[in-house]
């Protein structure tokens, strides 16, 4: 079955402290586009929606504008960036850095099926 959707006209949009998700739903496929804008900070922006202590969600992402530091609850830390592909598994904090927003696109389903949902 053929299926195309625009993100023009996503199947849902959730608003969190700072930012905002939306998402489209298709067969085998939940696809998230995530804006963050400065000063949002996981840990503060949407660690009271979750109610956990560290995000919990696995992330298949590519980084479309924007710079992003990653701490993992292990210690291990990375930023990332324009053009950046990336794999993030759960258990993790994240922030903006500087001064222009984050524009996220997350392919592993997670983040536009549970992300900033309260549990």
């Amino acid at each position: 079955m053929l299926e195309v959707k625009t993100l023009d006209k996503p199947d849902e949009r959730r608003d969190f402290p700072r930012g905002h998700l939306e998402a489209v739903h298709m067969t085998g496929l939940d696809f998230a586009v995530a804006t963050f804008e400065p000063g949002w900070r996981w840990s503060e922006s949407v660690g009271p929606i979750a109610g956990t202590k560290s995000c919990g969600i696995h992330h298949n992402g590519y980084v479309l504008q924007g710079r992003m530091h990653i701490r993992m609850d292990d210690g291990a830390e990375s930023e990332v960036g324009p053009g950046d592909v990336f794999v993030c598994p759960p258990g993790h904090d994240a922030w903006v850095v500087g001064d222009e927003q984050v524009v996220v696109h997350d392919f592993a389903g997670a983040m536009a099926t549970d992300y900033a949902k309260a549990d």
